[in-house]
């Protein structure tokens, strides 16, 4: 508290971290809330007034980021609480109040099999060029798989990374690699522009935060046909919708082009959802991962995507899986509940038709 009794966004913060919250929310009317393992949770405090958001919004905020929230209702930025923690921020008016939501970013980077991924995905990591693509919605854990692959790269490989963030999560040291790490809207305007720039800095690896738009889309997809590995993120679901949507992006008399460029660029799509755990607090990712192989590849040009799920079934030795068999294997090893098994998956009834299959004579 300050000297009138006000609460400080530090102990808020404080507070985050020692609950291990993945999120703060602040708005007028309510309490501060935490989201704990997925689920949001008032703390023991008065409601907040709108002199009580204000006031803790701009304890945080640059004068900048103040402007572009008076101008623009709204803005983004990140921001270290000390050496505990980072937080990616953003600040908002709502019904002429601010207000703000912060989202924890873990300082230890995770390894790829604690994350759940299997051995077969580090091998992607030493490709010399291609597009890497993790998709999921929002809140899904991509930005902390995409972190723990930069990682990787950091330690086992000898190269230039250059990555482009809006805004920049988790920092990464210099180790066997060069980090550059660029933020959207501070080094430099726009994604699509930072690529290009990125391109004449000598990379051997690029991160794209976002393929927002069609420009940046164009120009992941031409880096990665040009020599370097190109991670992304996209907000979809599976590997065939993540295909159909980068082609539906682009003009009708491009999409055949499009297409011929993925079949020879793209070299994986993992899927994600992040998922309560039952037999312990914290949360657990559930994976779908597609390989780009000979098959997969005829597909995608030949704009035959609805079939791409067969053949992650069937990819189990180059190291696929669907979202469906990763969630089963995970209920059945006790971690997920069975509401989530079957809410999660893309087929439902025939989860319930092979879970009755495994459970046979169990009973």
């Amino acid at each position: 508290m300050d000297e009138d009794g006000n609460l400080e966004m530090d102990q808020l913060l404080q507070m985050a971290v020692d609950f291990k919250a993945s999120d703060l929310h602040i708005a007028v009317g309510v309490p501060p809330m935490l989201r704990i393992h997925g689920d949001l949770q008032q703390l023991d405090l008065d409601p907040l007034t709108p002199d009580d958001t204000e006031r803790l919004v701009k304890s945080i905020t640059s004068p900048e980021h103040q402007q572009m929230l008076q101008e623009q209702g709204g803005t983004d930025f990140g921001f270290a609480f000390g050496t505990q923690a980072r937080f990616r921020v953003s600040v908002f008016k709502a019904k002429g109040n601010y207000g703000t939501v912060l989202r924890q970013i873990p300082n230890d980077l995770m390894p790829l099999d604690k994350i759940g991924l299997p051995a077969q995905v580090a091998e992607l990591l030493y490709r010399p060029r291609g597009l890497v693509l993790v998709t999921g919605p929002t809140g899904s854990g991509k930005t902390t798989t995409l972190a723990s692959m930069i990682n990787f790269i950091n330690e086992k490989r000898s190269c230039h990374v250059v990555t482009v963030e809006d805004p920049i999560e988790y920092y990464h040291d210099h180790k066997h690699c060069i980090i550059t790490q660029r933020e959207v809207g501070a080094d430099v305007p726009s994604f699509s522009e930072a690529l290009r720039r990125a391109l004449r800095q000598d990379p051997d690896v690029i991160l794209v935060g976002e393929m927002r738009d069609l420009e940046t889309m164009q120009a992941a997809i031409t880096a990665a046909e040009t020599g370097h590995l190109v991670f992304a993120t996209l907000h979809t679901t599976g590997a065939a919708s993540t295909v159909d949507r980068i082609v539906d992006s682009f003009p009708t008399d491009q999409q055949e082009q499009v297409r011929m460029q993925l079949s020879i660029g793209l070299v994986a799509v993992i899927s994600q959802v992040l998922l309560p755990r039952v037999d312990k607090p914290g949360r657990c990712a559930a994976f779908e991962i597609m390989i780009n192989t000979p098959g997969i590849s005829a597909m995608v040009r030949d704009g035959n995507t609805h079939r791409i799920t067969s053949d992650i079934q069937t990819g189990a030795k180059y190291g696929m899986q669907t979202l469906d068999s990763h969630l089963l294997s995970l209920y059945m090893a006790g971690r997920i509940s069975y509401d989530d098994l079957i809410t999660k998956s893309r087929d439902p009834d025939t989860q319930i038709e092979k879970l009755k299959e495994l459970t046979k004579g169990t009973n």
